[in-house]
């Protein structure tokens, strides 16, 4: 079994145990679409608690990453690791159950069930599949939650703010709730690396300034080491929440560092605003955020 080193590119972020290897790391990922070149040699990692953002113009590659990270887009080239095991050639079921999560630009939520059926159904899939199939033909099975079932469905429902809408159908609930259900549901599976793509689109700023606390908490607040990868067009927005942010241009690395050097970095300034000012450092998502989580200890 092939595995990453622990720092196998300084460049790219330090883990928080030196000792530990990267939450997830790529390294000279290329992907074709015919005569297209989707990402040619991009290479990144993502340190145990770290918030990534991954950034970039329309058409950069960002979704075909997030794609060959979860398994749904085979690499021409290139190798993936997860927590230093390699899962290049690992299904999305495997990397699922190797501790990977994402969600997608569209909830895809079962509209007739309440939120907390969402998240007991999640947390069963990963610790009871036969049990959770048997709740897909037989409802009542649902009501019947065990007592530490309960209090880890209650303690998730607490986490990403959705208690008091917990007996709500999500057909009833608005994009920016329902994105939250998402969240959560991808959490029930205790991951190691959880995907984010575009979660802010379409929704309005209370629902964004919701979205990012939750996101920053649970990285905070996660019993074992948790790392996002973000994936979303409102630049500020992920500047305000990452500790390190990569940015892809027709395909290609071209910047990777800290917010502050990503906002002033002049290849990054070319891409988005044509070599102009740097870029923006509050957006309507995150005039009121709090600088991003340094100190895993610290409360959101």
């Amino acid at each position: 079994m092939m595995r990453v080193p622990a720092t196998a590119d300084p460049s790219l972020g330090e883990t928080v145990d030196s000792g530990a290897p990267p939450a997830l790391a790529a390294a000279g990922i290329t992907v074709r679409f015919g005569g297209l070149t989707a990402l040619s040699d991009v290479s990144l990692e993502v340190a145990p608690r770290q918030i990534t953002g991954l950034v970039g113009p329309n058409g950069a590659g960002k979704s075909t990453l997030l794609g060959v990270f979860s398994g749904l887009v085979r690499p021409n080239s290139g190798r993936v690791w997860l927590r230093g095991e390699d899962v290049t050639a690992a299904s999305p079921r495997s990397r699922a159950a190797r501790g990977l999560a994402r969600t997608f630009q569209q909830p895809e939520l079962f509209l007739g069930l309440t939120v907390r059926e969402h998240l007991v159904l999640a947390h069963r899939a990963r610790r009871e599949p036969a049990r959770m199939w048997r709740d897909m033909f037989d409802p009542r099975s649902l009501f019947r939650p065990s007592k530490i079932e309960k209090e880890r469905v209650d303690g998730l429902l607490e986490l990403v703010r959705l208690t008091r809408v917990a007996k709500v159908p999500v057909a009833a609930l608005p994009l920016g709730i329902a994105r939250l259900v998402d969240v959560g549901r991808a959490l029930a599976s205790d991951p190691s690396v959880l995907l984010l793509d575009e979660p802010l689109s379409g929704v309005d700023m209370k629902a964004s300034e919701n979205l990012l606390r939750v996101f920053e908490q649970v990285v905070v607040q996660a019993d074992d080491p948790l790392s996002l990868i973000i994936v979303e067009h409102d630049v500020a927005a992920v500047l305000a929440l990452s500790h390190a942010v990569v940015v892809l241009d027709f395909g290609e690395r071209i910047a990777v560092g800290t917010p502050e050097e990503i906002r002033n970095d002049p290849a990054v300034r070319t891409a988005y605003l044509g070599d102009s000012e740097p870029l923006a450092r509050t957006s309507t998502a995150t005039a009121s955020l709090a600088p991003p989580v340094t100190d895993v200890g610290q409360q959101a």
